[in-house]
C-alpha cells in the first residue's frame, strides 16, 4: 500500500461520503498520520444525483477529487481500494490492495440500496446510489424514448413511456418531478413525433402520503405539486414483483413498464470482521455510543448512514441523510483528538437544522422547525442550501451556471447517452454497492 511508517497515531478512514468527508478534513493538520480509503477517487454529492439522472447537471458538476482533501498534507494520503474485512485483534484492515495497520479505525462506508429480499426487482430495476448508476438512468430514459419514436408496436411504445418509480420519500419525489419536467419541456422539442400525453410518470408509495419523513404540511404541498406537474400518485401500494416488463404490486395496479427505479429504503454497508454483537441486524448496520464508538470496541468508530447511535430523541438512530453524517464526522475529529491527548471524550449531540425536498421548477417544500413553508421561496431556500454544501468552487460556479441556463431556456442541456445502458448484467457488475 506504500503507506510511510511513523510513530505518530495512524487513523484510517473507510469511505469518502458526507461522514468521512468532514472527518478528513478536520484533521488533515493535527499531528497524526491520517489514510482515506475509498473504492471512488471522489466524493458523490448524493442530494443532486438526481439532477445527473434526468440530465440537468453533468456528473462532475457533484463530484469531488478526495485526493484534494490530503494534497497539501505530508501526513495525510489517500487509497483507492475496497475494504473487504477488519481484524479488529490486530487493529488491521484488509483491501484490494493490502493490508494496512491502524490505531484508531473510522468506518464511514454509508448506506447501500435495500429490496428487502426480492431478487427480481434487484436484477431488472434500476437505482440511484452513485454517479455510474445515475448515468445508467440517464441513458436508459434517452433510449427508450428514442426507441419510442421508432417502434410500430403501440403496446411497445406505452411500456417504453411509462416510467414507474417506487418509493415517494426525497429521492422519488425529486426524481419523478424532474422526469415529469422532462416531458412537460424536453420532450416536445427533441421529440416531435412523440406525443408527451403518453409519457406517463407512475409514483408508488407503500404508506398513505409522499414524503413520509416530513411533516403533513410538506406532503400535502409536495403532493399537489406532483399532480400539477402530470405525476400519478398511487398510495398505500406496494410493488410484489417486476420482471423487467410488468409492474405488480398489492392493488389490482399493473404497469408495463421499461423502467423501473427503485427508491423504497436503504440499508448499512458494514464491513466483515466485528463482533455480531456490534451490527443491528435489521438495519444492517453499526451500534455506536455517544462518542461513536462502535459497541465493545474502545479504538474503533463508526460515523454517518452505517453508525445506529439511540437517544431518546431518536431511539432508532439519527436520520440516514447527510446532516447528521457531516455533523458527526466534525465531532468525531475533536474526540480522536481528545484521546490522544488522554482527554474526556465529548458526546455528540446532533442539531436538526430541517428537511427540505424539490419537487420541480418552482416547486419545493421546506420543514424548519415550527416553519414549514413551500412554493417558490422555499425552492429558493432549497437551492442555496444546496450549493452552499457542494464540495469545491468549481461545482458550485458550475452548478449555478447550469441552473440559470436551465431556468432561463427550460432546457437541461446535458441530454447525452455517453455510455449505453445494455442491460441488467452489465449495471450489476460495474455498479457493486461495496466501499
Amino acid at each position: 500500500m506504500n503507506i510511510p511508517e511513523t510513530n505518530l497515531p495512524r487513523v484510517v478512514i473507510v469511505g469518502g461520503g458526507f461522514a468521512g468527508m468532514a472527518l478528513a478534513r478536520k484533521i488533515l493538520k493535527e499531528e497524526m498520520q491520517m489514510v482515506l480509503l475509498d473504492r471512488h477517487n471522489y466524493h458523490t454529492f448524493q442530494p443532486l444525483l438526481y439532477q445527473v439522472s434526468t440530465s440537468g447537471l453533468e456528473p462532475d458538476s457533484i463530484a469531488y477529487p478526495l485526493r484534494k482533501i490530503t494534497r497539501n498534507s505530508e501526513r495525510c494520503f489517500f487509497r483507492l481500494a475496497e475494504v473487504n474485512s477488519i481484524s479488529p485483534e490486530k487493529n488491521t484492515v484488509h483491501t484490494s490492495i493490502g493490508d494496512l495497520v491502524y490505531d484508531y479505525l473510522v468506518i464511514a462506508t454509508g448506506s447501500k440500496t435495500n429490496f428487502f429480499g426480492n431478487k427480481s426487482i434487484e436484477k431488472y430495476g434500476m437505482w440511484m446510489k452513485t454517479v455510474p448508476q445515475a448515468l445508467n438512468i440517464r441513458s436508459l430514459i434517452l433510449e427508450n424514448l428514442e426507441q419510442a419514436t421508432i417502434t410500430d408496436d403501440p403496446e411497445r411504445r406505452k411500456a417504453l413511456l411509462n416510467f414507474v418509480l417506487v418509493g415517494a420519500g426525497p429521492t422519488g419525489v425529486e426524481l419523478s418531478g424532474a422526469i415529469a419536467e422532462l416531458r412537460n419541456h424536453i420532450v416536445p422539442k427533441d421529440y416531435p413525433d412523440l406525443n408527451p400525453n403518453e409519457m406517463n410518470i407512475h409514483l408508488l408509495e407503500g404508506l398513505d402520503r409522499v414524503l413520509p419523513p416530513m411533516s403533513e404540511h410538506a406532503s400535502r404541498k409536495a403532493h399537489e405539486m406532483l399532480s400539477e406537474l402530470g405525476v400519478k400518485i398511487h398510495l398505500n401500494t406496494m410493488v410484489k414483483n417486476y420482471d423487467g416488463h410488468l409492474v405488480t404490486t398489492n392493488t389490482d395496479l399493473a404497469i408495463k413498464s421499461e423502467t423501473f427505479i427503485w427508491s423504497a429504503g436503504v440499508t448499512g454497508a458494514p464491513v466483515e470482521g466485528l463482533n455480531a454483537s456490534a451490527i443491528i441486524e435489521k438495519a444492517n448496520r453499526y451500534e455506536v455510543n455517544a462518542f461513536n464508538q462502535v459497541n465493545g470496541y474502545e479504538n474503533i468508530f463508526a460515523i454517518g448512514d452505517i453508525a445506529v447511535m439511540k437517544t431518546e430523541e431518536y431511539p432508532k438512530g439519527h436520520p440516514m441523510v447527510a446532516q447528521p453524517a457531516i455533523q458527526q464526522g466534525k465531532h468525531l475529529a475533536k474526540n480522536i483528538k481528545h484521546l490522544i491527548r488522554g482527554e474526556k471524550l465529548e458526546a455528540f449531540e446532533y442539531f436538526d437544522k430541517g428537511t427540505m425536498a424539490t419537487v420541480g421548477r418552482n416547486r419545493a417544500v421546506v420543514d424548519l422547525h415550527k416553519w414549514k413553508f413551500s412554493g417558490f421561496f422555499a425552492w429558493f431556500v432549497w437551492m442555496f442550501v444546496h450549493l452552499w454544501f457542494l464540495v469545491g468552487f468549481r461545482n458550485r460556479t458550475v452548478t449555478f451556471f447550469n441552473w440559470i441556463y436551465n431556468y432561463i431556456n427550460y432546457d437541461k442541456a446535458a441530454r447525452l447517452i455517453i455510455r449505453p445502458f445494455k442491460g441488467h448484467e452489465e449495471r450489476m457488475s460495474l455498479d457493486k454497492e461495496k466501499v
